[in-house]
């Protein structure tokens, strides 16, 4: 009984040294992103362009979450978070060559570091939850998630703030050097103050388990896949070039516009258990309907603008709308993975499920550079609603609540 207390304990401790980590990294990771983009968007690169220079971001996010959640059920936790930190380190200090270097491929190859990076840093904590919540306790599992996703989500919106003032204060490579040090020092107390793995390692883990997957992991991640890729069509690039060109706004009102809505999104995701009520926990259903409340937001705004409102009044307005029921929707299925995943291989679950979060960002960030350098910015909202409608009927394929219950007695006695 003490030593499992006291194991309890310590993983308690590691999982809390995981998450400042995280949210170290995740500050980072916001700020680069603004970094770059408004960068190489001064320097005359095309939307386009732009956005290819986060396409390896993308891609090697794929390749990451695959191979980081073999990695992380054969090595540990710590380990893929130590190299998570490390590998940010150097795509930072890359980007602070000279600027005869800084063509697209090169930049290209230090955010696919980047990628790397964040999503092995993202992987070991969201893993970490299902190991640390006792395993009959769901509705504190929807609590643990929310509040860790809300909050990594607010750290972000601080880091594309943080990213566009450093931009216009101090400049590009000298904003890198401190993002650098930030990550630096998160790394450092990880090393030093972290003792042992966080959960059991396991030796045996075959890498073609990670397709070994329920039905509704399954299901459930084809329907991250599209929810992602409804965000990132608009907002990644076409979002942030209307403000700068539209709008006229400059870069640090563009950041910092865009680090509130994401702040406010974040505080979402962590309210959204008492949002959605307690009175049951959510399933396929609640993912369904908010999906089809998702869709209403993007194309609204992209009437409104066809009809020749104030365009700043309704991209502001749209979004706070798009920012509350997307975060209602990414915390359930935040949830739903977790409850989903079996308890042996939790990792190579969420693995699974982040290598298609980051299949969305993917094809929802060339998306939104290419409509909108072809057809503008409404043409980037349209295939937003085209990918939330996905979502939605994906959703409906979902286990409910009985479903859900069966398949977690299942697990258990398995």
């Amino acid at each position: 009984m003490g030593s499992a207390a006291e194991a309890r304990q310590g993983d308690l401790r590691s999982y809390a040294l995981v998450t400042g980590a995280y949210w170290a990294d995740t500050i980072t990771d916001g700020a680069i992103r603004t970094l770059v983009l408004f960068y190489f968007f001064d320097r005359g690169y095309s939307p386009f362009a732009v956005a290819s220079l986060f396409l390896f971001y993308e891609v090697f996010g794929i390749v990451t979450n695959l191979v980081g959640g073999w990695l992380a059920a054969r090595l540990g936790l710590k380990s893929t978070l130590v190299m998570g930190l490390a590998v940010q380190v150097a795509a930072l200090g890359m980007l602070t060559a000279p600027a005869a270097w800084l063509v697209v491929p090169y930049v290209m190859a230090a955010q696919a570091l980047s990628g790397i990076a964040k999503d092995l840093t993202k992987m070991s904590s969201k893993s970490a939850v299902k190991l640390v919540v006792p395993a009959d306790a769901p509705d504190a599992l929807f609590r643990w998630v929310a509040i860790l996703t809300g909050s990594k989500n607010a750290l972000k919106g601080v880091g594309f703030f943080l990213g566009g003032l450093l931009l216009t204060l101090v400049g590009f490579r000298t904003s890198l050097v401190m993002l650098a040090v930030i990550v630096g020092v998160a790394l450092f107390v990880i090393v030093a103050f972290m003792h042992g793995e966080l959960g059991r390692a396991d030796g045996t883990a075959r890498f073609g388990q990670m397709f070994s997957n329920t039905r509704a992991v399954n299901v459930l991640s084809a329907a991250r896949l599209f929810l992602f890729a409804s965000r990132d069509v608009w907002f990644v690039v076409g979002l942030p070039v209307f403000l700068e060109t539209r709008l006229g706004w400059s870069f640090w009102q563009a950041g910092a516009f865009l680090a509130v809505w994401v702040i406010g999104y974040g505080a979402v995701q962590a309210a959204a258990p008492r949002l959605l009520g307690r009175s049951a926990l959510p399933d396929g259903r609640n993912a369904t309907w908010l999906a089809l409340a998702l869709a209403a937001a993007p194309a609204a705004i992209a009437i409104a603008l066809d009809t020749g409102a104030d365009p700043a009044l309704v991209v502001i307005a749209g979004l706070a709308a798009f920012g509350v029921i997307f975060a209602l929707n990414s915390a359930v299925h935040s949830y739903l993975i977790l409850a989903y995943a079996q308890s042996g291989k939790a990792a190579m679950n969420v693995g699974f499920y982040y290598m298609a979060n980051a299949g969305g960002r993917l094809a929802g960030t060339v998306l939104s550079g290419a409509l909108y350098e072809w057809r503008g910015f409404t043409a980037c909202l349209w295939a937003s609603v085209a990918f939330v409608a996905a979502t939605a009927l994906l959703s409906l394929l979902l286990p409910t609540a009985r479903a859900s219950a069966v398949a977690h007695a299942r697990d258990i006695s398995a």
